[in-house]
């Protein structure tokens, strides 16, 4: 039986769950079981990203340690999760000892291959987004170009990961497999973004405690204790939970592996994360699927102006299935979605309630009136050949779009 691998990202917790997690789980969950029903051996994971400067920040203003305050919000994604019946098979976290091991152990691997240096690093960094930016890429008065926050200047002693010696390599891949990212525009994004020119990524911290420390090595001397970047560190947590540097049970499944992403981790995970797995010699992804951003009645979502859409909250009003499903209906995938109560309430009571709900019921009583609910007449493909034969081509057209989303 094939072995196939859905990842959705890990959730950073610095907040709670929002609709968008919400989204991107319920894709992951969906393909699952649709691939299960054609008899595919699946491994879903889902989980949480514990560290970096924000999270040490949070904590201080709750007054909480950053473990404690991690705890407290990855159990809310878990309880959320099970609550909508998410069939993952592993939730990981970044704070697990396991996975710290894997993320030591392919520094080293890195690190021993040459592709890992030390250097020091002078740049804006945004903390929102744990990212580095040139002077050129930034917004109007030294913001981020991402999240808009003003960015800090850093100067430190830094690691860097050589990037830009895998640039051709990207590129080449990329045209190898020109559904690698999906819609194909994403994939063209991400290719002029390559061929831009890559620098090279620095990829540890000494400003800040809260992350996997550097492991020990005689042959590095450091003025100061080091901490992985937040995305190396998050992005190895796709392998760690399938014994990466362990025992290695599950990653006979990275052999076909899935990623769910928003849009704006994309160039994380089709850059960096495609760059790393070249190092460290292990098979790349098969697919990288990439979805939208929601919005609310028109308007981007933000905690300052209060319109953020929480699941939780609407699965108890409407039920999960009906928020599942609206979800899955109302955004087309890759594109931008909005999320409103009224087209929620239209969905449900015009497709749910009155199309597939009143098809179900007259099909369920007009089996029973006149058939005892059985279809035991031998003629069933004389007297419906046609119809049979639209139901298949329909299953086929739905089988082929599921694996080309």
């Amino acid at each position: 039986m094939q072995k196939r691998y859905i990842t959705s990202p890990i959730y950073y917790v610095n907040d709670v769950p929002h609709i968008g997690h919400a989204y991107t789980t319920f894709l992951c969950d969906m393909l699952k079981k649709f691939y299960q029903l054609q008899g595919k051996d699946m491994l879903f994971t889902t989980g949480t990203d514990e560290h970096g400067q924000k999270i040490e920040q949070s904590a201080q203003k709750n007054a909480l340690e950053p473990k404690a305050y991690a705890d407290k919000i990855s159990a809310r994604f878990r309880e959320l999760w099970n609550e909508f019946h998410i069939d993952y098979d592993i939730f990981v976290r970044t704070t697990d000892n396991t996975h710290c091991l894997s993320v030591q152990k392919a520094f080293e691997i890195m690190y021993d291959k040459g592709d890992i240096y030390k250097g020091s690093y002078e740049g804006h960094y945004c903390i929102s987004c744990e990212s580095f930016f040139t002077q050129t890429q930034l917004g109007e008065n030294q913001s981020c170009p991402d999240c808009g926050k003003v960015t800090q200047i850093v100067e430190e002693e830094s690691y860097f990961f050589a990037l830009s010696k895998y640039q051709d390599k990207l590129l080449a891949h990329f045209r190898a497999h020109p559904n690698m990212i999906a819609p194909a525009f994403y994939q063209n994004e991400i290719i002029h973004f390559v061929e831009t020119g890559l620098n090279d990524l620095s990829i540890t911290r000494t400003s800040f405690e809260w992350g996997v420390p550097l492991p020990h090595n005689p042959k590095r001397k450091d003025d100061k204790p080091h901490v992985m970047y937040v995305w190396l560190d998050a992005l190895l947590s796709y392998l760690s939970p399938l014994g990466y540097m362990a025992d290695g049970e599950k990653m006979p499944y990275w052999e076909h592996t899935t990623h769910f992403v928003g849009k704006d981790i994309l160039r994380f995970h089709a850059v960096y994360w495609v760059a790393f797995l070249m190092s460290l010699e292990l098979p790349l992804p098969k697919h990288i699927y990439t979805h939208g951003w929601w919005t609310r009645d028109g308007a981007k979502m933000s905690k300052s102006i209060g319109n953020v859409v929480n699941p939780k909250e609407v699965a108890n009003a409407y039920g999960v299935e009906s928020l599942r499903y609206f979800l899955l209906r109302e955004m087309p995938f890759g594109q931008d979605g909005d999320f409103s109560q009224k087209a929620l309430i239209e969905r449900i009571n015009a497709e749910l309630s009155n199309d597939m709900g009143n098809l179900l019921n007259r099909l369920c009583g007009m089996s029973e009136k006149y058939f005892d609910l059985k279809i035991d007449s031998t003629d069933v493909e004389a007297y419906f050949s046609e119809e049979l034969e639209q139901i298949h081509t329909l299953a086929h057209n739905t089988q082929e779009k599921m694996y080309h989303i």
